[in-house]
């Protein structure tokens, strides 16, 4: 599943980009083809994916990594979920019955530490819909959340919307909730809330930004506290895509040891919708030990990591298919002549994968490309890359 990709007529889906291609390819770069990640433990991240074919109770949910997803589930229904933190690959296990894994057949019975939401049976989104939407009922843009790592329909996410090239990571409402002190820096390095105001005698609808106030500031009239939540709760937030720039981040001088949230408290912003952060934001996180035990209270710990981001993973997904990959291993062996060769399989691979998402578009089932891509990529890369590794010992036999 493609991360904020813009809404696009099913016939763009024929235009497929340089930009779609790197992305589908650092996502599945970035985990083993190859061999089961099962002995490596819970990963820290890696891509997901739910075979609806072999586990389509959604009581007992699993998840497997790309490689069996590639082997032992070829052919089956596959739900592609992107990528997921600290997950280890359930590939025949118990949830399986008598399937075994083909690359790792000794596995525990389950996997505790995994965890699991409604994307292991292909639905997302506080509407629980599937995507892509064969219904069409929501065909709108995604945004996966970097806590509970769901996806979500921009229209449902609460806020204004921050245009792809301006947006980093993205927090849901339940989330922000669960680690409320996240709305202390959400107030100083965030995105600034819009509140969506409904006028009854006119059919559009009017942005107000809030304007965040120190609380010794703002007028306060005992008593209404409630209601004007309530007002603020009936307006809802925003949904309309505006482009702004990221706020001036607050500049807080603490010594060593002295806790940073609290240096931070005092600057206030509505605590509604899902809020959007400046790539920085992690950076910004106290680390005083205190803090650093409400982040493991609130399950969300691994925000200290900045390898731990979505961009960071990636980053090592584009890197790797130019050093580690066995696709460019196996290249770099090769003579001239079979590098050609090579060439000209990618060239049908381009022609192969147009006609592919034109058949899909004919039958309706295309909104995007990047997820039919990667589904494609995965697929011709283990195809292609055996055929490589049979052809060039072939020849140097």
């Amino acid at each position: 599943m493609a991360s904020n990709l813009p809404d696009s007529h099913p016939d763009d889906a024929l235009l497929v980009t340089d930009e779609e291609l790197e992305q589908a390819l650092c996502v599945l770069a970035g985990s083993d083809p190859e061999n089961c990640s099962y002995s490596r433990g819970y990963v820290k991240r890696q891509a997901v994916f739910a075979c609806n074919t072999c586990t389509p109770d959604a009581t007992e949910p699993a998840g497997i990594c790309l490689a069996c997803a590639n082997k032992c589930h070829d052919g089956h229904d596959i739900f592609e979920l992107y990528t997921k933190r600290h997950f280890r690959c359930d590939c025949g296990n118990g949830k399986f019955g008598d399937f075994q894994c083909q690359l790792n057949p000794a596995k525990d019975e389950r996997n505790d530490k995994n965890r699991y939401n409604h994307n292991f049976s292909g639905c997302y989104c506080t509407c629980d819909r599937p995507y892509p939407d064969t219904d069409g009922q929501d065909d709108d843009e995604m945004i996966q959340c970097v806590i509970c790592e769901d996806w979500f329909h921009s229209k449902h996410l609460g806020c204004t919307v921050v245009e792809p090239e301006e947006l980093q990571e993205m927090v849901c409402e339940t989330c922000m909730n669960k680690a409320p002190f996240l709305w202390t820096y959400a107030a100083h390095f965030a995105e600034p809330p819009f509140i969506k105001i409904s006028h009854s005698n006119k059919e559009e609808d009017v942005e107000v930004e809030v304007e965040e106030k120190s609380p010794e500031k703002r007028p306060r009239n005992e008593g209404s506290t409630s209601s004007d939540e309530s007002r603020k709760a009936e307006a809802g937030i925003g949904s309309s895509p505006r482009k702004r720039n990221h706020p001036e981040t607050s500049k807080v001088n603490t010594t060593p040891g002295e806790c940073r949230l609290k240096k931070l408290q005092g600057l206030e912003r509505a605590r509604l919708g899902a809020v959007f952060w400046p790539y920085s934001w992690r950076s910004e996180l106290c680390t005083c030990t205190n803090c650093k035990k409400a982040y493991v209270a609130a399950e969300v710990q691994f925000l200290m990591d900045q390898s731990d981001t979505i961009l960071a993973y990636e980053k090592r997904g584009l890197d790797e298919p130019f050093g580690q990959h066995p696709l460019m291993a196996l290249l770099s062996s090769m003579d001239r002549v079979q590098q050609l060769e090579v060439l000209y399989g990618i060239n049908e691979l381009t022609s192969s994968l147009n006609e592919f998402l034109e058949q899909c578009v004919s039958e309706g089932k295309v909104r995007k490309a990047q997820p039919l891509i990667e589904g494609f990529l995965s697929t011709y890369f283990k195809c292609y890359n055996g055929s490589l590794s049979d052809s060039h010992s072939g020849s140097s036999s």
